[in-house]
């Protein structure tokens, strides 16, 4: 493993959690678990918030078993410096290219929703962390950038499953953490401002994680150092760039692989503990 490799892995997966807080799911728990909202519900906010945190952190550890098995069976590979290389090239324009939406069409994605009768069936630890566990692992619930999947394949790259492991882990205990954004929100009005706030940031969040993709392809090319590698990052970095400018704009989010309402009354009863729907 070089450490190119490890640096780029790391920033795809702070840039992939940061990201993902902007899905529906993310919205929601941001909305539900909220101080004057378990509070409401007769619970400790800083208690189930711990649980949640917890849980994400876990559901992280078990996406990172899982990608430190990839790194174990890549690991016996024996590839050479300049395969990994080109392989990890491939993987980040492709996630590019996909967040992007420079070509039109986006890698797969997963759409989900966790159970929203938790929260009426369930003790406040059992769905803090049940939620957080499902958020954590980052493939439970919805996926709106291909930074995730590139997160699994650049771990898998590495090689060694410690490294693979321990980039799972912070994606999730990182999602986790987003959680205490609202650790201040008093009540609804505060809440409804602070989600407007938060999804006018939306589109920004969206660019940044192209450009943490552009910014890792020109890292690998630099370790490969080849006329080839330079030229397809080049071309695929214009594009992209021609593209996310393009949609800035028009005033829309770049990839925008799932559009999501600014929460309103619906979410605001559910945070004043009378139920929700978190995705």
């Amino acid at each position: 493993m070089t450490l190119w490799l490890l640096v780029t892995a790391a920033a795809v997966a702070v840039a992939a959690a940061v990201r993902s807080t902007w899905s529906p799911c993310g919205l929601s728990m941001l909305s539900t678990i909220t101080p004057f909202g378990e509070r409401g519900k007769g619970h400790s906010y800083p208690a189930t918030a711990s649980w949640f945190v917890a849980g994400a952190s876990l559901g992280g550890a078990t996406l990172g078993l899982g990608m430190a098995g990839l790194a174990l069976a890549v690991g016996g590979l024996g590839l050479s410096d300049t395969t990994t290389g080109t392989l990890a090239l491939a993987a980040v324009l492709a996630a590019a290219v996909s967040d992007s939406g420079v070509v039109g069409a986006r890698l797969p994605f997963h759409r989900r929703q966790v159970n929203e009768r938790w929260l009426d069936r369930y003790r406040p630890w059992v769905y803090g962390a049940g939620f957080g566990w499902q958020i954590g692992c980052g493939l439970a619930t919805y996926i709106t950038t291909a930074a995730v999947y590139l997160m699994i394949v650049l771990g898998a790259l590495t090689g060694q499953p410690w490294v693979a492991l321990a980039l799972g882990t912070g994606f999730g205990c990182l999602r986790g953490t987003a959680v205490l954004l609202t650790r201040h929100v008093s009540d609804p009005s505060t809440l409804r401002e602070f989600h407007r706030r938060f999804f006018r940031m939306g589109p920004a969040a969206d660019r940044v994680v192209v450009g943490v993709e552009l910014t890792s392809a020109a890292v690998v090319t630099l370790s490969l150092r080849t006329p080839s590698a330079c030229i397809m990052v080049g071309l695929a970095a214009m594009a992209t760039a021609v593209s996310v400018v393009g949609q800035a704009r028009h005033g829309r989010s770049a990839p925008a692989t799932c559009p999501v309402p600014v929460p309103g009354a619906d979410h605001v009863r559910a945070a004043s503990g009378g139920g929700t729907r978190p995705g």
